[in-house]
């Protein structure tokens, strides 16, 4: 599966460069929308939601109306996991709220899973210099993905994994990183990698270790064609 991005900040579209520097804005989001039509599926991130800073719920709500889409930011609570559910998100995306100092939050995923189900849950696991990052990808924990995934998988139906290193630059990714991911967790659960997938050549070699693609700069900056895209689904 190919998945477009539609990340929100400030009720717009970016594109952020190692999640902090804005390079670009996107059209409106529901113009953006109809460019992904085809796709089985869209990446929605309220970056807003995710910092603290407000949110786009309106907005989220409308994308989910118009599209299959899988929600993250701000995902804290079980509350915030209802709610996205009920605007209309088939999955929805934990990150920080998904891991302690010392591991994965047993506690707070399992009440997401009591108001969800773990089949709506998918949780990122960012890494950066080689260990999970947390918080914006401002701090890390002590771990690996490799090293949580299985103690995590009772909690969701899959995972999204962005290889900081390379979010945003356009350089290629870390495709020994997403194999080894895959070979650690089971092949019930899916993998959905992010961070530097640049060429039609990564999406293949993703694609054939059963791993997802989400795209986004590449597809923004025009480097990749989404009617080549298309013509992979």
């Amino acid at each position: 599966m190919i998945l477009p991005c539609i990340d929100l900040m400030d009720g717009k579209v970016v594109q952020l460069v190692q999640g902090k520097e804005k390079a670009l804005e996107g059209d409106a989001p529901e113009i953006m929308l109809q460019k992904f039509a085809g796709f089985p599926e869209i990446q929605v991130i309220d970056l807003d939601a995710a910092l603290g800073k407000g949110e786009n719920d309106a907005i989220v709500e409308a994308l989910c109306a118009k599209a299959r889409c899988r929600v993250g930011g701000g995902v804290r609570t079980p509350e915030r996991a209802e709610k996205l559910v009920e605007q209309g998100a088939h999955r929805v995306i934990v990150g920080t709220s998904a891991f302690r100092a010392d591991g994965p939050n047993h506690a707070l995923l399992s009440e997401i899973v009591a108001a969800v189900g773990p089949e709506k849950i998918l949780i990122a696991m960012d890494s950066k210099g080689g260990k999970i990052t947390v918080k914006g990808w401002t701090e890390s924990i002590n771990f690996t993905a490799e090293e949580l995934v299985t103690q995590l998988e009772p909690y969701c139906s899959g995972f999204l994994c962005t290889y900081v290193d390379k979010e945003g630059m356009m350089q290629g990714t870390d495709l020994d990183w997403f194999r080894r991911l895959r070979t650690a967790m089971s092949p019930s659960h899916e993998l959905t990698a992010a961070g530097g997938v640049t060429t039609l050549d990564d999406v293949r070699a993703l694609q054939s270790m059963n791993v997802h693609a989400a795209l986004g700069m590449a597809i923004y900056t025009g480097r990749l064609s989404l009617d080549d895209l298309r013509k992979m689904l």
